[in-house]
């Protein structure tokens, strides 16, 4: 098993940051879904001579990512509010707060759709802020080696494998796809989907690999 890649981030410069004309003290609230959103928000933050105020607020979209913020800022001190795991979750938190506050959303360039659809729905105050990108990895390593499996885990992995290798075939190897869209990604590809995560019997990748090994050897 080779633990590989296909996609990586990449920081949005200050000064293409700039060239947005995004005014973060304008802000009284950040939405957070991730690890990445954290050291981004605050690098800029940094670059721009800004110092976060005292009573921002930050809408965390698990346990962890706040605890992330540990790494930038007294915790005690500020006010969190804080989803269970994803982005509904959090949408439910935002929705308490959403007459009082307007919202920065520090992003990537590529984004699920969810929070910004509901931001707009209802008319909330808030401002996209791209601040990181997911590129393609370097993969030209790998011209020459076949795979029995190849596991994807989003949509940016099936772009990734084309932008790499162009002429890509499929051939005998096996595709594996975590969640729906990446799903849908592999078939808008051309590509068979062998094998699907999660199912009702296998909620992981593992899980979802481990029944197609047996399923084809009648074990």
């Amino acid at each position: 098993i080779d633990f590989r890649p296909f996609i990586q981030v990449e920081p949005v410069s200050y000064k293409e940051f700039r060239r947005t004309k995004v005014d973060i003290l304008s802000h009284s609230a950040v939405i957070l879904t991730s690890r990445n959103a954290v050291d981004n928000f605050f690098r800029v933050c940094e670059e721009a001579k800004i110092e976060v105020p005292a009573d921002m607020k930050y809408f965390c979209i698990s346990e962890q990512t706040a605890n992330y913020l540990q790494k930038y800022i007294v915790l005690r001190k500020r006010k969190l509010f804080i989803g269970k795991r994803t982005a509904a979750d959090l949408i439910e938190v935002i929705a308490k707060h959403k007459k009082k506050e307007k919202f920065l959303f520090p992003c990537s360039n590529i984004r699920k759709e969810d929070i910004p659809n509901f931001m707009k729905s209802n008319s909330l105050e808030y401002t996209e802020a791209v601040i990181y990108k997911t590129v393609a990895s370097d993969l030209s390593d790998l011209a020459d080696v076949n795979y029995d499996v190849i596991a994807f885990f989003s949509p940016s992995g099936i772009n990734s494998l084309f932008r790499n290798f162009p002429e890509f075939t499929q051939n005998g190897t096996r595709i594996a796809a975590f969640g729906p869209t990446t799903a849908k990604a592999v078939a808008e590809a051309g590509l068979t989907l062998n094998i699907q995560a999660p199912q009702p019997n296998a909620p992981s990748m593992t899980g979802a690999i481990e029944l197609y090994i047996k399923e084809v050897n009648n074990l």
